[in-house]
């Protein structure tokens, strides 16, 4: 299924892009959240009109994503856990542990936002990525240190 985007989706495309689909994930997802429409004749004159103005909000969000990133690069989050003998956490520190510090150091980011495979079990320090915009993701600093 051909659509349309609207705005920008990771590994698909850009606004303005016509792309194919399948028709599952058009209707599931990008149609009922207003990324995509569908590539009718009507729509895509439609949209060689309002690429201009796609792009212009497009340019703005990517720019107040890069302002917001060059301050998320000097953040580092520290974490104080409980370990045992070999360095194991007795717990973990997951994406919404890491939101929770940022959102305390004046940083609204939300946890799946942050592209951590998998929990933090031992003690380090990690660098973990955030997905501020398609182009835009910044990583930041997480120690995990002794209690």
């Amino acid at each position: 299924m051909e659509v349309i985007l609207r705005s920008a989706v990771d590994k698909l495309g850009h606004p303005g892009d016509i792309v194919t689909v399948s028709s599952g994930y058009a209707r599931n997802y990008l149609l009922p959240r207003g990324f995509a429409f569908l590539a009718t004749d009507g729509n895509k004159k439609r949209i060689s009109m309002e690429k201009g103005r796609l792009e212009a909000a497009e340019n703005e969000r990517r720019e107040a994503a890069s302002s917001i990133a060059e301050k998320l690069a000097e953040v580092s989050v520290t974490f104080a856990a409980r370990v045992g003998e070999e360095g194991k956490l007795f717990g973990s520190v997951t994406t919404a542990d890491i939101a929770h510090q940022l959102e305390v150091q004046g940083f609204h980011i939300e946890k799946r936002q942050i592209e951590l495979n998998e929990p933090l079990k031992s003690l380090g320090v990690y660098r973990v990525g955030i997905r501020l915009h398609a182009d835009v993701k910044p990583e930041i600093k997480v120690w995990i240190i002794k209690q």
